[in-house]
């Protein structure tokens, strides 16, 4: 039981603070015009477009994830948002975080990984409805990764195009 509630405490914090984090995008601060604004300042057009993307996708991997339903497919919504994060935002700065570096967008993605491998446990949506852990163990890793890392490449593909810098 142990295991349990400690995977559940992994699930609520993991979860719920991405989906506070697409809330907000939604209701706080800039909102969605402002979001959108950023997102064009970095490349990710178009930005309402992607501001949208960004929040919905947060907000719903974050409270999948928090209830532990169909986990891996959160898991994966994990990897991909924090892949773009990282890839467009982070990256330029190196690894640290106190340099706004790459290293928290791994270790939420490493976390919901971690999850999704070990499933949600017994205090879990996927317990209730399916009385077992939906695709745990090599199926939930091999799932969250792999649909993580082809969500994130194809938006990266698709839409990013880096700002180009002025000479100054």
């Amino acid at each position: 039981m142990t295991t349990d509630v400690a995977l559940l405490i992994l699930r609520l914090v993991l979860g719920l603070t991405l989906a506070a984090h697409g809330l907000n995008k939604f209701f706080g601060g800039g909102r969605i015009p402002g979001t959108a604004r950023w997102f064009e300042s970095i490349g990710m057009k178009p930005g309402t477009f992607h501001a949208v993307v960004a929040a919905t996708a947060e907000t719903t991997a974050g409270l999948g994830l928090a209830a532990g339903l169909l986990t891996p497919i959160p898991a994966a919504g994990f990897v991909a948002l924090m892949l773009v994060a990282a890839w467009t935002v982070h990256r330029p700065n190196g690894f640290f975080i106190v340099k706004e570096g790459w290293e928290y967008n791994l270790v939420l993605a490493a976390c919901a990984v971690a999850v999704a491998t070990l499933g949600a446990g017994k205090l879990s949506l996927d317990q209730l409805i399916f009385g077992h852990n939906w695709l745990d163990g090599w199926a939930g890793l091999l799932l969250a990764v792999l649909l993580g890392l082809a969500g994130a490449v194809g938006q990266l593909l698709i839409f990013y195009r880096p700002p180009v810098k002025q000479a100054g």
